[in-house]
């Protein structure tokens, strides 16, 4: 050890020895090639992303869709058990009221029994019952019942000419038909033909042919 840096001569292997390798550019990849290799792994992996949020939306809106019409369903089921049962209960009312009509017709509906029946009756229109069957209605099998029929010119149709008993809807509902009678429209009855036929002539024929008879 003289304190000298040693110098090798040309030719001589450094200390250490195995020849030189250079790995700068053998096992690292280009910085272009590793860029767009992973911008395509990100534009796959966001695309399989979205696909899935479409998905999961699309079902989304789909439960949603079939809870509102489950809904739908339920209220309008409720309501037509709730509409059935009031109209069950009205059905039974119907006599009373066709009493209390009744007695208004003959002027028996006063005092205290009038106010009774005025709150009975204004009750059951609160919740949905509607009279119906008024003279001069057209004709309408559907809600009227007719139990006497007539004929007359005055009429271009078939037309109510008399109500016998209310009939009563409760909402579109039809609980029973206005029992009524109707006229329809017709030509000359048979007692008007004769009369007219006879009109001049009298019951033995022809003017002429009676003067003829009383020659003999």
């Amino acid at each position: 050890m003289t304190g000298q840096v040693r110098v090798p001569p040309a030719g001589e292997q450094p200390a250490g020895g195995g020849a030189h390798r250079d790995d700068g550019g053998a096992g690292v990849a280009a910085p272009g090639v590793a860029g767009t290799a992973g911008g395509s792994g990100d534009t796959a992996e966001l695309d399989a992303l979205q696909a899935q949020l479409d998905e999961r939306t699309g079902d989304l809106q789909r439960i949603s869709a079939e809870y509102s019409n489950y809904r739908r369903r339920v209220d309008r089921d409720r309501q037509l058990v709730i509409d059935s049962a009031k109209a069950q209960v009205v059905i039974q009312l119907l006599t009373v009221l066709d009493d209390i009509e009744r007695a208004q017709e003959h002027g028996d509906l006063s005092g205290p029994f009038k106010a009774v029946a005025d709150k009975v009756v204004s009750a059951l229109q609160a919740q949905g019952l509607e009279p119906f069957g008024t003279i001069g209605d057209g004709f309408d099998p559907g809600v009227h019942e007719a139990v006497q029929h007539s004929t007359s010119p005055d009429v271009e149709k078939p037309t109510v000419t008399a109500v016998l008993r209310l009939g009563y809807r409760f909402g579109e509902r039809v609980l029973r038909p206005a029992m009524v009678a109707v006229t329809d429209s017709g030509g000359r009855t048979a007692a008007t033909s004769d009369a007219e036929l006879l009109g001049d002539a009298g019951p033995f024929g022809e003017a002429g042919q009676l003067q003829d008879n009383d020659n003999y």
